[in-house]
């Protein structure tokens, strides 16, 4: 990696601070399990006119997807569970699921995702043509809570745990049939109960023994100790308390250094500092497209790219207009944090910000791929 281009992102970031875009930033990344650019931008706090740590801590929002779809690799991996299991099997209350379809017969097979759901059209409840499946729920093609008919029509449930909320989800009726369509939702907490099932531990339990502990992310919580409570990112008439406490598939908080020791996990084949938490295989199986043309056609993908358990995946960078390489692969969060891998280039990269702005995500993801010289 040329250390001179590297530092374009010093200047890219100062660029978009100044500018009044965003307040700050944290930027690293690494290259064959050597960390070749770690920097911290800007301002933690504005109002108090704090600079920004390298170990700030920041709300990840959907970034937690990726370390939730680790977990549940881990149990794949191990023959504890399988992709294809129905997921009546570990909570029977998914049985005979329903999927809400417009009112006219030959409307079955249409999507009612984009229709008003304040006043929804006449529609009825048919059985679902296959039942859900973890993958379906690792690759956001299960239909559950997905923004749809489905979920308008949805009763109440007691969000108190996963062991309360997860089963009533089986009352609800599903946006589309599971496999024919991509829509991202919230269906992942499923998964998280699923882990619990099995493992017998809680989902916060799993994580911190499964995944943060061998990883070493020694700052990665759902709730924020208060110790490390003056590390957070505070953004003026935000109130970054609302992400405390959502421990499945958004409530993450974490550091750059933390994130980064995570992508350079799934870098080197699911290997770090001599410990193994995933089989190269497991990593594959991850970062590969389970969905054909259906990421590419949703309203939150686009062409030349895939997706895997829980990340996109680049297949064609042409086609995608992306920096990324043929087969890297993660998710960002809407908080503004992003993380990615790229198996081909060996490269882990990781952009830590709370105010969501893509042209800072472009100038980071371009000029990591011009740095490269061999």
């Amino acid at each position: 990696m040329s250390t001179e281009a590297l530092e374009q992102i010093d200047v890219a970031m100062q660029r978009h601070i100044d500018d009044g875009k965003i307040q700050g930033a944290v930027t690293a990344v690494a290259r064959r399990g050597k960390v070749v650019h770690f920097q911290a931008h800007g301002l933690i706090d504005v109002e108090a006119e704090r600079p920004m740590p390298r170990d700030a801590i920041f709300v990840m929002a959907s970034s937690t997807k990726p370390v939730l779809g680790v977990a549940a690799m881990i149990l794949i991996d191990e023959g504890l569970i399988h992709p294809d299991d129905p997921v009546e099997k570990y909570i029977p209350e998914f049985a005979d699921m329903q999927v809400a379809v417009l009112a006219e017969p030959a409307d079955e097979d249409i999507s009612p995702l984009k229709v008003n759901r304040r006043n929804p059209p006449p529609h009825r409840l048919v059985p679902a043509k296959t039942p859900i499946t973890i993958e379906h729920l690792l690759t956001h093609t299960s239909g559950l809570v997905s923004g749809g008919l489905g979920t308008r029509l949805k009763p109440g449930a007691n969000r108190a745990t996963l062991a309360s909320y997860i089963p009533a989800l089986g009352d609800f009726a599903l946006d589309f049939h599971p496999g024919s369509h991509w829509s991202y939702g919230g269906a992942l907490q499923v998964v998280a109960r699923i882990i619990e099932v099995v493992s017998g531990m809680t989902y916060e339990e799993f994580m911190q023994t499964r995944v943060f502990d061998p990883l070493d992310m020694r700052d990665t919580h759902f709730r924020v100790p208060p110790s490390k409570l003056p590390r957070r990112v505070v953004i003026r008439g935000v109130d970054m308390s609302k992400w405390d406490g959502e421990a499945t598939s958004r409530g993450l908080w974490s550091t750059a250094r933390d994130y980064l020791r995570f992508q350079q996990m799934l870098a080197n084949g699911g290997e770090i500092s001599g410990r193994r938490l995933l089989s190269p295989d497991a990593v594959a199986t991850m970062a590969s497209n389970h969905v054909g043309d259906l990421f590419a056609g949703a309203s939150k993908g686009w062409k030349g790219m895939g997706f895997g358990y829980t990340v996109s995946v680049v297949l064609d960078p042409v086609a995608a207009d992306s920096p990324r390489g043929v087969g890297a692969f993660g998710w960002g969060g809407a908080a503004g944090t992003v993380s990615w891998t790229d198996p081909t280039e060996e490269i882990a990269g990781v952009l830590m910000l709370q105010q969501p702005y893509r042209p800072a995500r472009r100038d980071f993801e371009n000029i990591i791929r011009q740095a490269i010289i061999d």
